[in-house]
């Protein structure tokens, strides 16, 4: 164990030549983000206008762009942490009544996609998934699952989502809305040990493939590029969930 010191005339010297992954909350998708912008280094990061940040990163821009610059008056806090934001979630009332799984499943997935993309933008990932459902006469539950690996990836998130369902519904009622979040947060960087029967390399090409989706609406649209699902009910899956709903993180550095 060693204590590092940094005093702030030596900020700059110390910090800003390294590279800006090593920044707290830069995960490998915002990474790849600010790579897009020529931003490499922590110097980088500081030296760009924080409302160009800002367009591009959200809320997270100036966090990360406060941080590059050294302004950071939180407590010092343990690593492997947990994430200040407490839970990423998305929910929806539906555009008709939902009568069989596959109606869910298609809204469970949309609504995932808005969840997961929100948490590589931020770079987070969740040890929790979490359904709400409401049936056509407004009674509603909620039920979650701890998860074996943190995860931000939309399949993994939509498939633990849907699971939950099957296993908690019977079908007495049609339903009229449905929600999906994520929690018990972790960052980016979070380390965990992976058991001998995980596939990483599955995994890895998951997180590519949602990487690349990002990337592809970012620059196109949303219905740029849509799952194969999505083309069963034309109807439930119109709704742009990611900005047609405001996702709203709880906790958000507090103060």
């Amino acid at each position: 164990d060693a204590i590092t010191t940094m005093y702030k005339s030596e900020f700059k010297q110390k910090a800003w030549s390294l590279p800006v992954a090593d920044l707290l909350y830069v995960g490998k998708s915002t990474n790849r983000k600010l790579a897009l912008f020529g931003i490499k280094t922590i110097g980088d990061l500081a030296r760009t206008d924080e409302d160009v940040l800002n367009s591009h990163l959200g809320k997270m821009g100036s966090i990360l762009w406060s941080f590059a610059n050294g302004y950071d008056d939180s407590p010092v806090k343990l690593e492997n942490t947990h994430a200040p934001i407490k839970s990423v979630g998305n929910s929806t009332t539906t555009p008709k009544d939902l009568v069989c799984d596959e109606d869910v499943k298609i809204v469970l997935y949309i609504l995932a996609e808005s969840v997961a993309a929100r948490l590589r933008e931020n770079g987070f990932r969740c040890r929790v998934v979490e359904i709400s459902v409401r049936d056509n006469e407004l009674f509603s539950f909620t039920r979650q699952k701890k998860i074996d690996h943190a995860t931000n990836i939309t399949g993994e998130i939509a498939a633990y989502a849907y699971q939950i369902f099957k296993e908690n519904y019977n079908w007495s009622k049609p339903i009229r809305s449905v929600g999906v979040r994520g929690a018990d947060l972790v960052t980016d960087n979070y380390w965990e040990q992976i058991d001998l029967f995980s596939s990483v390399e599955k995994r890895e090409k998951q997180m590519k493939m949602d990487s690349a989706v990002d990337e592809i609406r970012r620059r196109f649209g949303f219905y740029s590029i849509q799952r194969g699902l999505m083309y069963r009910d034309r109807i439930l899956s119109a709704v742009n969930a990611k900005e047609e709903h405001t996702v709203h993180p709880h906790g958000y550095f507090s103060g």
